[in-house]
């Protein structure tokens, strides 16, 4: 149920259990029992935040929403009961759009909207689903290869309900989203740009910040922070940009790697080889850095193209269920906005040893870890950890050569600009010329990569910073954890360390890695 109705009472329901919680006494837990105390009192404070700024009336992103979610549950059919249920859900669409026209209708009403500016070919998130054969749609899928269990009549019976979901319930439903962005929603939402811009707006903003890197941050220590990274990471770059032998300035090198053919790849088909390549050469070196591997395994597949277009360079997709894999995302969408060379940080940062890795395992903790844990993510953790494993990814010599290893400080680049150009335009009045001009300047990123990741943190506030914020922690502490142990610090016990709790806030890591590091010296 999405209504403002629902928002409030789990809000107040939220409220009533943050009051028992902290009626609790720590010192009669065990150290996991405080964890999962304190972890709960960090979700449910969120979800009281949302009801009070009104967040559940803006479910829209540059390169998702409430509509495009609905992607992520178009998943391969194993078993009837699986095939029921994703009929069910296709025949729930339309109230799901009717639920979402209501809040999108009242953040118009109170200026809780995402700006203009960010919905440029917006248009194909709801275009490419309205099809006139529904065979054709992307939503039929799944029942191409129903699953050899299902006997023959069972086959026909879905097959016929699925036509008349997607002709009844589908198609006719993304006419409707059509229809409502482009004479209602885009002509009454907002110009300006930064979240602080709108009701309540940098009070909001102070609380993402604090939200997404678990930590008492102000937009300027942030912004300052971003800009002293940026600094140290050109001086790197330029010292691989000589090792390549490249004769020209920092900025023709970057013009240079935008466009010579030979860092592109011909098809989507080469570019999805390249990457399970490099995934198949991590997977080789993972024992020597991990006491334990998860069990799941993970594909490599492309961006789906509804999406393609606006959607971020890659990204890790988790199992829905135990049938299923996790999937390494990689957007083929416009090839020659997809240099190879970066590749390889991507390839660890989405699958292994960073997402799929790290969350894999928090989805396979242990039965005494309460179930809300299992499947809990903090930003400023697993992205953090994402961002740390392409610095780990230089370690194992994934990087062959000084292109890759530039496309990896390029990518580092990436995330310590994003902390100057979200506080920048959420808190310092940037333009959206100004964050994509410094994005160029610093970075090798392809325009096209640029603009729909600068559209990315004008429409999702705050979250953007908590990559280099969460990565510097964790490198931080394994400085700390080596230079405290010396010959004894184990790099395969560290990382059982951070990862063996699941996700934490970084006040916990800290915590539990300087217990660490007592209890071995």
């Amino acid at each position: 149920m999405y209504s403002e109705k629902h928002y409030k009472k789990e809000a107040e329901f939220a409220k009533k259990l943050l009051k028992d919680l902290n009626d609790l006494e720590p010192e009669k837990l065990s150290a996991s029992q405080n964890i999962s105390a304190d972890l709960l009192k960090y979700d449910l404070k969120n979800t009281v935040k949302t009801y009070e700024f009104k967040a559940y009336l803006n479910p829209l992103l540059s390169d998702a929403g409430f509509h495009l979610s609905l992607n992520y549950h178009i998943r391969d059919l194993n078993n009837y009961a699986q095939v029921k249920a994703y009929l069910n859900k296709l025949n729930a669409i339309p109230t799901y759009v009717d639920q979402h026209f209501l809040l999108l209708r009242e953040g118009l009403k109170e200026g809780i909207t995402q700006p203009l500016i960010i919905f440029e070919g917006y248009e194909n998130t709801y275009d490419s689903q309205i099809t006139e054969n529904y065979k054709d749609s992307y939503f039929y899928q799944p029942f191409r290869n129903l699953p050899a269990t299902l006997s023959q009549k069972q086959k026909d019976s879905v097959l016929t309900a699925a036509e008349k979901a997607i002709t009844k319930n589908v198609i006719p439903e993304f006419r409707r989203i059509k229809k409502f962005f482009e004479t209602e929603y885009f002509p009454k939402t907002r110009k300006v740009l930064g979240v602080s811009e709108t009701p309540n707006g940098k009070e909001y903003y102070d609380y993402l910040l604090e939200y997404y890197t678990t930590l008492d941050l102000s937009a300027d220590e942030v912004h300052n922070i971003g800009l002293s990274e940026v600094k140290r990471i050109n001086k790197e770059m330029k010292k691989v940009m000589a090792e390549t032998g490249f004769k020209g300035t920092f900025s023709e090198f970057f013009d240079f790697l935008r466009t010579d053919e030979q860092f592109y790849a011909k098809t989507p088909g080469e570019l999805l080889m390249f990457a399970r390549d490099i995934a198949k050469r991590i997977d080789a070196k993972l024992p020597a850095y991990f006491n334990k591997l998860p069990r799941k395994p993970y594909g490599v597949a492309e961006v789906p193209p509804a999406i393609a277009p606006k959607y971020t360079t890659g990204r890790y997709i988790g199992a829905s269920n135990d049938t299923q894999p996790g999937y390494y995302w990689v957007n083929t969408y416009d090839l020659p906005s997809r240099p190879k060379y970066v590749l390889p940080s991507l390839t660890a940062h989405e699958a292994v040893p960073g997402h799929h890795l790290q969350i894999s395992l928090n989805n396979e903790l242990g039965e005494e870890i309460p179930k809300f844990r299992r499947n809990f993510y903090i930003s400023a953790f697993g992205e953090g950890w994402g961002l740390y494993a392409e610095f780990l990814a230089e370690e194992m010599g994934i990087y062959r050569n000084p292109y890759e290893i530039f496309g990896k400080l390029t990518y580092e680049q990436w995330r310590a600009c994003r902390l100057v150009v979200d506080t920048g335009i959420h808190a310092k009045g940037w333009t959206r010329e100004q964050a994509v001009d410094f994005m160029k300047r610093n970075t090798a990123l392809s325009i096209h990569e640029i603009n729909t990741e600068v559209d990315r943190y004008i429409s999702w506030p705050g979250q953007a910073v908590s990559y280099k914020i969460g990565e510097l922690k964790i490198r931080e502490l394994r400085k700390k954890a080596e230079k405290a142990l010396g010959a004894d610090f184990d790099i395969r016990k560290f990382h059982e360390v951070i990862l063996e709790e699941g996700v934490v806030t970084l006040p916990i890591l800290e915590e539990r890695v300087m217990k660490y590091i007592n209890s071995k010296k």
